[in-house]
């Protein structure tokens, strides 16, 4: 199948866009080293356009000690060269581009690596210097400075502050290898400006803003207080005006922003999504919703009328690299997620995990805006559960060992049922170790099955491209049978219409309409069978 080139007109794409996150490092192993790479990701591009996929995100594929997976960036303008070389990622932007898909990098601006060249600067420099201005450093507390500064709580757990030999502490809301940066340095601002101009120079199309809602601190840094409005580091106002000065930027080379927005209050979250700052931002209440009718129309009713004033089109993802994957997920008692409820050994069912995930991949597929699909799930890969000794998340140590970490999802790909490592590479076992099922996973045995996985992802990124009523644009929602989804997306009872069944018993199809596609089949008297969903035509 081949794709078409780009229009350069088409400046609205995003809106209603398929978007594949590529985590590089799991996706597919080019030259044999047991690490996914571009190469890897170039000759599967074929793939990628045959699944019907709008555009590639890429988590970070920059040169880092990968203490956090990539999210600790020494050099934005190098590629990994575990990855390869920043020439391959221009020649991978431009071939996609000429195949019809777009590119989107990740950006990480609340920190960088210890690596980084700012950061070691700081630690040669010493106290009081200006290098260290551009981070968070501070003398401790207690009678000696033994003390951290105050009282925060590290993202993995602990204390967010390490000290020096001497004696000082400096700041990291993540992992000690990730040194937060001090964004009221105008340096610091300027400089992420520029890495944003240097990659949109080179054809990317968009960016992705990890942990958007953390750059600004409160300058006095002070201890936490429940309540305490605004918070010291989450959301400050002054986060609105460096979005705003990165808009402008985006617009002189027609990109876009995607956030990483975690914010339970809707009117904060929607500040972030007016015109004149970020494009679209990442919708996690339905991400983290159980698999309950109610709760689902909830969340989706939600996230369209949080959207609604600002104009901006919502998006729909149902798992990423940090979350456990959505065939496990479904598969047990508690359907939703949080990352604090996570668990070694936790059971699952992966039949009925496998059967509520083909349904909620057509939910979110026919919901109105942007959907991101993640790497692998169109193969329903489960979360695999990694042998202590093999586990590389901090998250997991910083834990004392009772978080599983996010290593579950990121295992490598397979491809090919009767190669080595299933196709993911060949020569060296992949960073992390395949359970011995995943061959019966790969993409050339589910290529060939009309009742797989993939197929069913293929046929829904196609219907969802060429008929009409699909993607941006109003839904509205039919009256159905208790514990049944039932909704429009061409407005009216008629046009577009998708069913979702959450109930024990099966559901009636409307008289007169044509089935599209459904997630399952259908009973012998043409009923939707429960967690079954299905596309119609009325």
């Amino acid at each position: 199948m081949e794709g078409s080139p780009l229009e350069p007109a088409d400046t609205n794409w995003w809106r209603d866009a398929a978007i594949y996150q590529i985590y590089v490092r799991s996706f597919a192993d080019g030259d044999g080293d047991g690490t996914g790479d571009l190469a890897g990701v170039r000759a599967k591009l074929p793939y990628l356009v045959e699944l019907g996929v709008d555009a590639l995100w890429f988590t970070p594929w920059y040169l880092s000690p990968l203490a956090d997976g990539g999210y600790d960036v020494a050099d934005y303008r190098t590629i990994d060269p575990a990855f390869g070389t920043l020439a391959e990622a221009e020649k991978l932007i431009a071939e996609a581009r000429e195949l019809g898909i777009r590119t989107i990098i990740d950006v990480v601006p609340n920190h960088v690596s210890d690596r980084h060249a700012w950061f070691k600067a700081a630690l040669a420099a010493g106290s009081g210097s200006a290098e260290r201005e551009l981070f968070h450093f501070r003398t401790g507390r207690g009678e000696n400075g033994e003390i951290p500064p105050n009282d925060w709580i590290s993202e993995f757990g602990g204390t967010p502050w390490t000290r020096l030999d001497d004696g000082e502490w400096y700041l990291h809301l993540f992992a000690p290898e990730q040194p937060d940066l001090n964004w009221a340095h105008p340096a610091v601002r300027q400089e992420h400006e520029d890495v944003l101009r240097f990659w949109f120079e080179r054809g990317v199309a968009g960016v992705r803003i990890d942990s958007a809602a953390l750059l600004a601190k409160d300058p006095a840094l002070p201890d936490f207080t429940a309540g305490r409005d605004p918070h010291p580091y989450v959301d400050l106002d002054e986060l609105h005006d460096i979005y705003r000065s990165w808009r402008a930027i985006a617009d002189e080379y027609d990109a876009i922003y995607v956030g990483e927005v975690w914010l339970p209050d809707t009117e904060r979250f929607v500040r972030y999504l007016r015109p004149d700052e970020l494009h679209t931002a990442f919708n996690f209440n339905f991400l983290a919703c159980p698999w309950d009718a109610g709760l689902l129309r909830t969340a989706i009713d939600e996230t369209v009328a949080e959207h609604a004033p600002v104009g901006a089109p919502a998006t729909w993802v149902l798992c990423n690299h940090d979350v456990t994957r959505t065939v496990t997920r479904y598969g047990r008692e508690a359907t939703g997620f949080d990352f604090a409820a996570k668990a070694f050994g936790t059971p699952t069912d992966p039949e009925l995990g496998t059967r509520r995930a083909r349904a909620a991949a057509l939910l979110s597929l026919a919901l109105p805006g942007a959907v991101y699909l993640y790497q692998g799930e169109e193969l329903g890969l489960p979360e695999v559960e990694i042998p202590l000794d093999r586990i590389q998340d901090p998250m997991h140590f910083r834990s004392g060992g009772t978080d599983p970490g996010r290593d579950g999802c990121r295992v490598p790909l397979p491809w090919t049922a009767d190669a080595p490592y299933a196709g993911f590479g060949s020569g060296t076992e992949p960073w992390l170790p395949q359970p011995a099922s995943w061959p019966s996973y790969a993409a050339d045995l589910q290529s060939d099955d009309p009742a797989s996985m993939l197929t069913l992802y293929r046929e829904a990124l196609r219907l969802r491209r060429t008929e009409p009523g699909f993607g941006d644009g109003p839904m509205n929602w039919l009256e159905a049978a208790p514990g049944v989804l039932s909704f429009a997306r061409t407005g009216g009872a008629g046009g577009l219409v998708c069913l979702v069944n959450f109930a024990g018993e099966p559901a009636e199809l409307p008289g007169h309409a044509h089935v599209l596609l459904t997630s399952g089949p259908l009973d012998g008297d043409g009923r939707l069978p429960q967690d079954t969903a299905a596309w119609l035509r009325t």
